[in-house]
């Protein structure tokens, strides 16, 4: 699954949002990493769509203009499970590769300081 349609269908775990409040969503879900543009997210937003994970929820008029509503299926719920699954399995193989990891091979310019005047 690739991180926009994560992103997206995170945002809509926990209930239905308008486009706007999906943008922000994601601006807050990936730490400001993220930042998804409205055409970006209409066209994923169709495609998911299409793809039968999310479905329209509901429309309203805020200062006359039309504001829609989407919501996560049951197939996309399951597909989002699957991949918090897969990456969950994937970053404690990590995890267990780094605590597995001898010490003194692992270099870092903060732990070891400056360097010694004779080496620079």
């Amino acid at each position: 699954m690739q991180e926009p349609t994560f992103l997206i269908l995170t945002a809509l775990a926990d209930g239905a949002q308008h486009g706007y409040g999906i943008i922000s969503d994601i601006d807050r879900i990936s730490g400001g990493r993220t930042r998804m543009r409205a055409g970006t997210l209409y066209a994923a937003l169709d495609r998911l769509q299409g793809e039968g994970l999310i479905a329209p929820d509901r429309e309203e008029v805020v200062d006359g203009r039309l504001r829609r509503y989407y919501r996560l299926t049951d197939d996309g719920a399951a597909a989002l499970a699957a991949e918090v699954d897969a990456l969950r399995r994937r970053t404690e193989v990590a995890a267990r590769r780094l605590a597995a990891r001898p010490a003194s091979t692992f270099f870092s310019p903060a732990v070891a300081g400056p360097t010694p005047e004779g080496l620079r």
